[in-house]
């Protein structure tokens, strides 16, 4: 008996010894280097330590921050995709909040960056490429090397982090939802990301960002990391998350990924198919004010199950539901928008037309393999953390 509890005492403390620890809790890490300084501090909801936001204890540690920059989605998370980011003043701690958000402000300009001593960058990704907090996370390398200012990252795991895939974006279709020749799912943490951005030379003029990162502990490119935080309106869960790199390519078409239900990015439809087995009617909630299809009847999916049980171990972009609402769309000429959205998204411009011809899922994953591959060996030399394979 005394041998079982032994080995129960081990295996509880083995356990808790290998727990995810992002870096925004290692406080001891980094608080040194703050001491004494103007901060800057690029955030939004997912920014915790613990349970409380990073803002917030860092002020009660004595630090003394100057201003927060917020992404897409706002500093508190709440603003729809895409939607304007306004300038303000965080209500529970009068410190001025700064939009990175909109085609004028994705970068910090010099005069906002005035005074700061040091700029710490804490959000958590998901993992795929238009998922803009990376591209903001650009902008502030930019400015922050153009300012001779350090950037300290706290890093925190990449949910699907553990496989890589899609296609590597191409120069043409270079946009705020694709600025690097990455895959859709890069297989990266936020530190790992900017390690490559500064080692590839992809910031402007080649300027090289001062970067500390202060690293998770016990992660690994295998572990199926489970989010504590939603991080964004329409990612309410972990089976959004790992449906996200699939179903996006989606919203450069008429099919609805579900904003305005629910269940977002976890069942898709259209009125432009025929009837299923389940449908779905989008209306105006928190986080999609303005759903595509709104008030109308979309024939579609549940992926909600698969979601969960399935979709984390694919570990591949899933092209079939693509392909196959494109076949049985009644509309094939208004299937892409006419913005060219699809191919930002995908970025490809090739793909979309491969789609159009009828080209089979084998095909088209053909199509990206030797990218893929090289792009493989590439991220290989900016890991920080034990890789999947």
């Amino acid at each position: 008996m005394k041998y079982i509890y032994s080995l129960i005492f081990l295996v509880f403390n083995f356990s808790f010894l290998a727990q995810i620890t992002t870096g925004a809790n290692q406080t001891e890490k980094y608080l040194p280097l703050l001491k004494g300084k103007k901060i800057a501090v690029v955030a939004n909801q997912t920014s915790t330590i613990g349970s409380v936001h990073l803002v917030d204890s860092l002020l009660k540690l004595g630090i003394e921050i100057e201003k927060v920059f917020a992404p897409e989605h706002g500093f508190r998370g709440t603003a729809d995709a895409g939607e304007k980011v306004a300038d303000g003043k965080d209500k529970k701690t009068g410190i001025p909040i700064l939009s990175l958000y909109g085609r004028k402000n994705r970068k910090p300009s010099t005069e906002k960056l005035k005074g700061i001593d040091l700029v710490i960058f804490d959000i958590q990704d998901i993992g795929a490429r238009f998922y803009t907090y990376i591209s903001t996370m650009h902008y502030v390398m930019e400015a922050c090397a153009e300012n001779n200012i350090p950037l300290l990252i706290l890093d925190r795991p990449n949910p699907n982090g553990f496989y890589v895939d899609g296609a590597v974006l191409k120069p043409n279709v270079k946009s705020f939802v694709g600025m690097h020749p990455v895959p859709i799912v890069h297989g990266m943490t936020i530190g790992e990301y900017a390690k490559m951005i500064n080692g590839e030379n992809w910031l402007k003029d080649s300027v090289q960002c001062d970067l500390t990162i202060i690293e998770c502990k016990n992660y690994s490119h295998k572990d199926k990391y489970q989010l504590p935080i939603a991080p964004s309106p329409n990612l309410p869960n972990m089976e959004s998350i790992y449906l996200y790199p699939s179903l996006c390519l989606f919203e450069g078409t008429n099919v609805s990924v579900g904003r305005g239900t629910k269940t977002p990015f976890q069942i898709f439809g259209s009125p432009y198919i025929p009837k299923t087995n389940f449908s779905f009617t989008p209306q105006p909630t928190f986080g999609a004010k303005h759903p595509k299809h709104e008030n109308k009847v979309c024939n579609g999916y549940d992926l909600t199950t698969f979601g969960a049980n399935f979709m984390p171990e694919v570990g591949e972009i899933y092209l079939h539901w693509l392909l196959s609402m494109y076949h049985q769309s009644s509309n094939k000429d208004a299937f892409f928008l006419k913005n060219g959205f699809f191919n930002l998204l995908v970025g490809n411009k090739a793909i979309k037309q491969m789609i159009v011809e009828g080209k089979t899922v084998d095909f088209i994953r053909n199509s990206w393999k030797q990218e893929l591959e090289d792009y493989k060996k590439m991220r290989k030399g900016y890991l920080l953390y034990e890789d999947f394979e």
